[in-house]
């Protein structure tokens, strides 16, 4: 997984806070209508609920620039490669803790301004640092089509040879990442 090489100047042009009434969800568009409509419709009824905390990225605490979804997760260890549970040295639980990165979005307005990394490397930081309270493997993602596969790819996330388009990053990995930046 590549360093964290964000322009620095750019991460000081945004902040990242949960999803609040104060955002301007409404005038958010990026590429997935589904991603959209998310954000409009569902995402303050899945933070009342607690199933997902959602972050928002923003430029002027009223504007979206992006977002993303974090919940609870587990894995059947049936579907990690043999080698990586070994090499990890997991033990042998039918089902193993990790988080879902559930939805991660950038508005059009900012295509091109690499805010997908700024928004991929904030959950991952903070699912590190959440994993030190609640146990938390890896990170899970499902992508939304071949570019977003290829974009988690570029991070170190591997494909589950079970799910075409289900990919995850052990935290062990996450954590050698953020230690060497």
């Amino acid at each position: 997984m590549p360093h964290p090489r964000i322009d620095p100047p750019l991460e000081k042009k945004f902040t990242f806070e949960p999803l609040g009434a104060n955002h301007d969800r409404a005038a958010f568009s990026c590429e997935h209508e589904r991603l959209n409509l998310y954000l409009k419709q569902q995402a303050t009824q899945d933070i009342r609920r607690r199933v997902a905390a959602v972050y928002v990225l923003t430029p002027d605490g009223k504007n979206v620039a992006g977002y993303y979804t974090l919940s609870q997760y587990t894995i059947d260890a049936g579907e990690l490669p043999q080698e990586l549970a070994k090499k990890l040295r997991l033990p042998k639980y039918d089902k193993l803790p990790a988080t879902l990165l559930g939805r991660l979005a950038r508005s059009k307005e900012f295509r091109g301004a690499r805010l997908g990394e700024l928004l991929l490397m904030d959950a991952l930081a903070r699912a590190l640092e959440h994993s030190s309270r609640i146990a938390s493997l890896a990170v899970v993602v499902d992508a939304k089509d071949e570019n977003a596969r290829n974009f988690y790819r570029r991070y170190g996330f591997i494909d589950l040879p079970d799910h075409p388009n289900r990919l995850f990053i052990p935290m062990q990995t996450v954590e050698e990442v953020f230690r060497s930046a």
